[in-house]
């Protein structure tokens, strides 16, 4: 890959930033999950990725030979922030956002960028911004914080990430926030019908055109939560009006043994598998997922959308290009 930039990535899981960001043109150097199943996944894909699996925190760039890098990314577990859970904050062990920031302590990037749940903006976390902000003002930083849907970039599913950019204040100048790209993007029915018809269900046409809106936001990748569905008992209503099963996830697309009647309730209507999460995510269809179901489905529920994270690269890079390192 013939990318300008350098990136470290922390709390990468499946490498949909990554991905999205190698495409605007970052090489990352380091790439850091503490999950297995998600360092497996992305050693299978970028088998020339130094993928690192350990707790970021305890990560020292010298111990590794990086005493810098263009970019700093990553995605911060939203639980601690999220309207769902109990929102802890810097209480839960999970927070990592200050933990993100004082690594550019030790690693002086010329931009951070950090995905986290939008809830992190509600007035009840205005102290951890508060915190972070204090820091990012230490280290010489400007900084801007945003909520973007990836349906506005390409992707066939309403998923809004909360991004933090950071920058040095000659970059900073540069900075400025993608536009929309896409003001429709694909429905769930057009994004699917051909991969709902590959084993031969000949009501892919007739589910397709039940299938008219964009999906809801793909929920279920916390390493707490059961199985491999599609979310709460709300989402489960919204999946079916899209003529969706979103009880559980299926093995294989319908076959022509398969029946189609919204009337009957979920049993009428199609499962959707870990590959058809995947094309909703916007993962591209080579990108290898490893693990069995369960396993793969949480590693898929978390991704941030690949053409969402290009889409903010280009413009980081358009921001630093003039000053290259």
């Amino acid at each position: 890959m013939g990318g300008r930039f350098t990136s470290l990535e922390i709390g990468a899981g499946t490498g949909g930033q990554a991905l999205g960001l190698e495409r605007a043109g970052f090489n990352p150097v380091v790439v850091i999950d503490n999950d297995p199943h998600a360092c497996r996944t992305l050693r299978a894909n970028r088998p020339h990725w130094n993928v690192l699996e350990m707790d970021f925190k305890d990560f020292v760039g010298a111990d590794h030979g990086i005493s810098t890098v263009d970019l700093l990314s990553g995605g911060v577990p939203s639980t601690p922030y999220s309207i769902a859970g109990k929102q802890e904050g810097t209480n839960d062990k999970r927070d990592l956002l200050a933990a993100a920031v004082y690594l550019a302590i030790e690693l002086q990037p010329r931009t951070i960028l950090l995905e986290t749940t939008p809830s992190l903006l509600s007035p009840k976390f205005a102290q951890v911004r508060k915190e972070v902000e204090a820091e990012l003002k230490h280290l010489g930083y400007c900084w801007e914080w945003n909520v973007l849907d990836a349906q506005h970039f390409g992707v066939p599913q309403t998923r809004r990430s909360c991004l933090l950019v950071a920058m040095h204040p000659d970059d900073f100048a540069r900075f400025t926030w993608p536009p929309t790209t896409h003001q429709a993007s694909a429905t769930v029915g057009e994004a699917l019908r051909d991969s709902m018809a590959s084993r031969g269900w000949p009501f892919a046409d007739a589910w397709a055109m039940l299938a008219d809106r964009v999906a809801p936001t793909i929920v279920g990748g916390s390493k707490n939560h059961g199985g491999a569905d599609l979310g709460p008992t709300r989402t489960k209503r919204q999946w079916m009006d899209l003529a969706v099963n979103a009880h559980s996830l299926g093995n294989d697309a319908p076959d022509d043994d398969f029946g189609f009647d919204p009337e009957l309730g979920r049993d009428g209507v199609p499962k959707l598998t870990v590959d058809q999460v995947m094309k909703l995510q916007g993962l591209p269809d080579d990108w290898i997922v490893t693990g069995g179901k369960t396993a793969r489905y949480k590693q898929v529920a978390q991704v941030f959308p690949p053409p969402l994270a290009e889409a903010v690269g280009h413009h980081i890079a358009a921001a630093l290009a003039p000053c290259p390192r």
